[in-house]
């Protein structure tokens, strides 16, 4: 069973943070392989004449949903429902959460949101709230600031005495030990499952967490409360800082994430060699290796790429064409992690050479500099070539 947890997180207002554990999921948004599982949150501000519900959870757990309220509240007594982000896994308890409410409660969204709002289940009486608007609720001021693009075009945040409830803006992946953080060791298992949620969810779209960063920046933030994850009320600009990092792309120094295939062991044999080339350098080499032994998860290889110096292709010809796989993650890279790093490709072939014509084509359309091709056929191994593609990304990277 999911585990379930309510807390008050603050006194003045009273705020209260509904989280489950959903430990089911297998891939989010049927396509990111996520293990390590994610929560879903919601916050409940009491405010004595007003009580105002924010957001939700998936649909899948909608009954423990309105178990979990009716704990805090009679959900007839709530006034207002925010709505920050339409996307089922925090909207997809609305509908039966209106049912139990039972009366005309007043639904916030943006413009954008009204109309999905009413697609996705035929809710039509919304009010729309503009950028920057300002609603006095229960003798408290609720600011809304729209965030479009994090990552849905319907995205808000909301602000109120400091507190910024940002849904999408502000999540990880992971099911982290404690509700917030409080507890540094907590803090770094999490962080990197933050930033593989940012590239997987928001990464099409990282330019517009600059632009979404700055606007925030003249909001005093002490406290953010997103829909996934760790609330932050310790510090929370160390997580407004990491979203920044990863859209920039600020790599950790020495780090470089080594991608594959090999289907019989050439090209095996040519990453080898890279590999220990870049060691002797002093590079620190993160690999992934595609084989008739393992596949490894294409979210995981996209969370090393922002902060990596420079990337490594292995790839073997595939029915004159670029493997299948390698394919795919060349792609999933250049459209969700973007960046200008500088980049070495490696190619093996049988009978034509295709590598530094296909991926070519890829690479050309993105940020990424492709500093060499080397491409040999068979199962040999040229090693001045090799050390002389480390040698070009050494000089690039001093």
């Amino acid at each position: 069973m999911s585990k379930i947890w309510t807390e008050k997180i603050f006194d003045d207002p009273e705020i209260f943070i509904l989280r489950v554990d959903d430990d089911q999921i297998k891939y989010f948004e049927a396509v990111w392989e996520i293990t390590e599982g994610i929560s879903y949150n919601a916050y409940l501000v009491k405010l004595g004449s007003a009580n105002v519900l924010i957001d939700g959870w998936k649909r899948n757990y909608t009954k423990e949903f309105i178990e979990t309220l009716s704990s805090l509240i009679d959900p007839k007594k709530i006034t207002h429902i925010v709505v920050n982000h339409t996307e089922p896994d925090h909207s997809g308890t609305l509908p039966e959460t209106l049912k139990v409410v039972g009366h005309d409660v007043e639904i916030l969204a943006s413009n954008f949101g009204k109309r999905l709002l009413e697609g996705f289940y035929g809710i039509k009486d919304v009010t729309v709230v503009s950028d920057g608007e300002e609603r006095e609720i229960g003798g408290k001021t609720f600011k809304f600031v729209m965030t479009p693009w994090l990552h849905w075009p319907d995205t808000m945040v909301t602000y109120l005495d400091g507190v910024l409830f940002g849904c999408d803006v502000g999540g990880g992946y992971l099911l982290p030990e404690t509700l917030d953080d409080s507890d540094e060791s907590v803090v770094e298992e999490y962080l990197p499952y933050v930033t593989k949620y940012i590239v997987t969810v928001i990464g099409h779209y990282k330019n517009y967490i600059l632009e979404g960063a700055e606007k925030l920046s003249a909001l005093d933030i002490k406290a953010i409360l997103p829909g996934h994850g760790l609330i932050w009320k310790k510090d929370p600009g160390k997580l407004l800082e990491h979203y920044v990092n990863v859209a920039k792309g600020v790599p950790e120094k020495g780090k470089i994430t080594v991608i594959y295939d090999s289907m019989y062991g050439f090209v095996e044999n040519v990453m080898k060699k890279v590999i220990d080339s870049l060691k002797e350098k002093g590079f620190i080499p993160v690999v992934y290796r595609f084989s008739d032994e393992e596949r490894p998860a294409i979210s995981e290889i996209l969370k090393d790429v922002p902060d990596s110096e420079a990337l490594i292709f292995g790839i073997s010809t595939y029915e004159a064409d670029l493997h299948p796989l390698m394919r795919y993650v060349i792609y999933e890279i250049t459209d969700k992690a973007n960046y200008e790093k500088p980049v070495l490709v490696f190619g093996v072939h049988g009978w034509a050479p295709s590598v530094e014509r296909k991926s070519g084509e890829f690479l050309k359309e993105s940020k990424y500099r492709v500093l060499s091709f080397t491409e040999v056929r068979g199962a040999g191994v040229d090693e001045k070539k090799v050390e002389e593609a480390i040698d070009l990304l050494m000089k690039e990277l001093e």
